[in-house]
């Protein structure tokens, strides 16, 4: 039944960006739109995230913003190469950082600046259908995990096979993480509710309605889990195709 959710498109394989205009354009998009960025240093497993604040085609660097948690400055105070992935649109853009970065300012706020990348791996990951969820169906959720102090409380937005879009109350960017893995997600879906682990991938606060939207990644799902999850998304998936042929008539 999964194959019901593959996009006519499908995921393409990994690109490999080395003409300076595509790289520009790519990381422009991240800018642009404050995606969060994850960044990993190479034999470290911890996780530090960080946005584009600059990208100066002429100068050849840019500029990322100071880390959370900022202890990861240690590890560029020591010239340590790392690596840097963000997400638009259900594209992966990511690339590494082999040179020394320069601590610096940008704005009047601390910042770092790197070299251009000359290669941007561009992967459009993508293969699940996301089926958005009505106002007068949305499915109460609860995050949990030994990161978080008690559980937060929301609504789902929309779902796919591998992750969902969540809507809270309240700012929580002080205590959400992007790439942080959240042990204990519960969802009651109208044929069963689900708990599993997953992974927090995108994070924005929408400041004129006080509210936070999280995306967030399926994490190791049992597989009943994944089936029901797959059953809901496709009874979405088909009600949605009833409505768009009655709209035809």
């Amino acid at each position: 039944m999964s194959n019901a959710f593959h996009e006519e498109n499908g995921p393409q394989p990994p690109q490999v960006l080395r003409a300076p205009v595509e790289i520009l354009a790519n990381l422009r998009l991240l800018q642009q739109n404050h995606d969060p960025l994850i960044i990993t240093f190479y034999e470290r497993n911890q996780r530090f995230q960080s946005y584009l604040v600059d990208v100066n085609g002429e100068r050849g660097l840019i500029a990322l913003d100071e880390m959370i948690p900022n202890d990861g400055e240690r590890f560029l105070r020591n010239n340590e190469p790392f690596r840097v992935e963000g997400f638009r649109d259900g594209v992966r853009i990511a690339w590494e950082c082999l040179q020394p970065t320069t601590i610096g300012e940008h704005g009047g706020n601390r910042c770092y600046w790197c070299y251009l990348p000359e290669e941007v791996t561009y992967h459009q990951r993508r293969n699940a259908f996301r089926a958005p969820l009505k106002q007068t169906q949305l499915v109460p959720v609860e995050l949990d995990g030994d990161k978080l102090k008690a559980p937060i409380k929301g609504v789902m937005l929309d779902i796919s096979a591998t992750g969902c879009k969540l809507r809270f109350e309240g700012d929580l960017s002080g205590r959400l993480q992007a790439g942080q893995v959240y042990e204990r997600f519960s969802a009651r879906m109208p044929i069963g509710p689900i708990v599993t682990p997953v992974e927090l991938r995108h994070f924005n606060f929408d400041e004129k309605l006080g509210l936070s939207f999280v995306g967030v990644r399926f994490h190791k799902m049992s597989g009943l889990v994944q089936r029901n999850v797959e059953r809901f998304v496709y009874q979405l998936q088909r009600e949605a195709r009833r409505f768009e042929k009655d709209d035809l008539f």
